[in-house]
């Protein structure tokens, strides 16, 4: 089963994002797991996930995700979620770019 990891400041719009995703995942017959968690958190799980997306309102920590990534030694798919997906909750989007990632 694959694990996408939402990344934000707090996690509260990100965790309606993740409702959003898995609805989307589950109407595509899709088994995956979807999480959000604050940057402090987020940075020490990159190995336990197969994708890392994060909120626009974080996208200047991206660097701090990668090397938390380059430190654990493993290199994983990671990207900020478009604003404007963000913003309408288009969790379908998101969920497709996250597949997209993955290279599925």
């Amino acid at each position: 089963m694959k694990k996408i990891m939402l990344v934000c400041a707090a996690g509260m719009s990100t965790s309606l994002l993740v409702t959003k995703m898995e609805k989307a995942a589950a109407a595509m017959g899709d088994e995956v797991e979807i999480f959000a968690l604050p940057i402090s958190e987020g940075e020490k799980r990159v190995g336990d996930v197969d994708c890392i997306l994060l909120g626009p309102q974080v996208r200047f920590q991206k660097n701090t995700i990668e090397k938390a990534m380059e430190a654990a030694c493993v290199s994983k798919p990671c990207d900020v979620i478009d604003m404007k997906d963000y913003g309408m909750m288009n969790g379908e989007a998101v969920y497709k770019k996250a597949k997209a990632m993955m290279g599925e």
